[in-house]
């Protein structure tokens, strides 16, 4: 295949990179049930050993906007490096499962690998397809949703087969992702690379009201967001036992549940095309939280129906984060795109610690009650945009290319 054939469709050879490197995120949490029948792993085990990969993420992505590499070396070579890094330190976890702390070390590990392979692949897009930015990165969110959800896929399909089997295979997609990025290489659409950087050079965006206000709403949309996916296996098991359902259920059920956030992001992302990324970041937000607040209210509910509504939040949860992304990005300097959006990752990251902690540490006492401990990710994220409205918004969601005109 010719170097001219092989980039004609960049887009979709990102995303589907995307969609491999990060099934290195939940690959653990894929084969807790497991992990807690044959090693005795609790509720509370599985959730540190998701805390520490959230922590190697935000110790990386902050090393890239510190030491400048987000904006001085290729991004696709930051990728594909971190691809085959982390995927070496997600096998080495079926070796070190049975020894703590060797386990949380490989683990975080592994969260400094992502944090080289979720911004970049932002930058990646923004390069390739600078014009209507909010579709184009909700085509990468929506892989990185389906990466998040490849776990429970991989372990519904190798039932019956040892857990290291779909540890194994993840690493295996991001071997294959780092290898699709290394051959299409960056795009022609961002500035040469930049000498000296400072991590003030990713926080110069803060100046700007807009970009503050979307933060603050991106903000509380990560405070909700990952420690629903983390606590949606016990959601599902729950459910499942209700309904008197064989086990096997519960994998198959849990992928579906969070990869239809996937349809959120690419649906979120053609809606932002005619009524802009702010309107579609803004009512997404909004649905997840009015599920968020209803969920714990319906105990008596028929399991089928709490599954539905589980389903509902799984596509609106994710919806609005390319959005807030295409906008951060609008509002970025320019020539600090990486860093901006590796700073304001590593907030919004640190914020899912104590989010998965608190829940996590709780869901035996609480049940289903500890979700109202995220309901005020939603209700400040949406507070925090409201004066959004006072702003001039693109009305064609194409935010990065007016970026670029103005």
């Amino acid at each position: 295949m010719t170097p001219s054939l092989w980039r004609r469709h960049p887009l979709a050879l990102i995303v589907l990179a995307q969609l491999c490197g990060t099934s290195l995120w939940f690959s653990v949490n894929g084969v807790g049930l497991s992990l807690s029948r044959d090693l005795g792993l609790s509720e509370a085990d599985l959730g540190r050993l998701t805390l520490t990969v959230q922590a190697g993420f935000i110790v990386g992505t902050l090393t890239l906007a510190a030491t400048g590499l987000a904006d001085r070396f290729r991004a696709s070579r930051i990728f594909a490096l971190s691809c085959l890094l982390g995927a070496l330190t997600n096998a080495g976890f079926v070796i070190a499962a049975p020894h703590p702390p060797l386990d949380l070390l490989l683990r975080f590990a592994t969260g400094l690998c992502l944090a080289g392979i979720y911004p970049p692949g932002m930058k990646l897009v923004i390069g390739w397809t600078p014009r209507h930015t909010g579709a184009a990165l909700a085509w990468l969110v929506g892989m990185l949703t389906l990466g998040t959800a490849l776990p429970h896929l991989l372990r519904g399909s190798t039932l019956g087969l040892p857990w290291e089997w779909p540890l194994l295979g993840a690493s295996a997609l991001a071997l294959a992702g780092g290898a699709l990025i290394l051959a299409l290489g960056d795009g022609p659409h961002l500035p040469p690379s930049s000498g000296k950087a400072r991590l003030l050079d990713g926080l110069a965006a803060l100046r700007e009201r807009r970009f503050r206000a979307v933060a603050g709403g991106y903000f509380g949309h990560c405070w909700e967001l990952y420690a629903l996916w983390t606590l949606t296996p016990f959601l599902v098991a729950r459910e499942v036992a209700r309904l008197g359902a064989p086990e096997a259920w519960i994998p198959w059920l849990s992928f579906s549940v969070i990869a239809l956030g996937f349809l959120g992001c690419v649906g979120g992302g053609a809606l932002s095309r005619r009524l802009g990324s702010l309107w579609v970041a803004r009512r997404a937000l909004a649905a997840s939280g009015l599920v968020c607040l209803a969920y714990p209210l319906l105990p008596w509910a028929p399991p089928g129906l709490l599954l539905g509504l589980l389903a509902l939040w799984g596509l609106a949860v994710i919806a609005d984060s390319p959005q807030f992304s295409a906008l951060a990005a609008a509002s970025a300097p320019r020539e600090r795109v990486g860093s901006t959006l590796a700073v304001m990752n590593a907030v919004g990251f640190a914020l899912t610690i104590p989010a998965i902690s608190l829940t996590t540490a709780l869901w035996g006492l609480q049940g289903s009650w500890v979700l109202w401990w995220l309901l005020p990710g939603p209700l400040l994220g949406l507070w925090a945009m409201r004066g959004l409205c006072e702003l001039p918004i693109p009305s064609t969601g194409d935010e990065g290319a007016g970026r670029q005109r103005s």
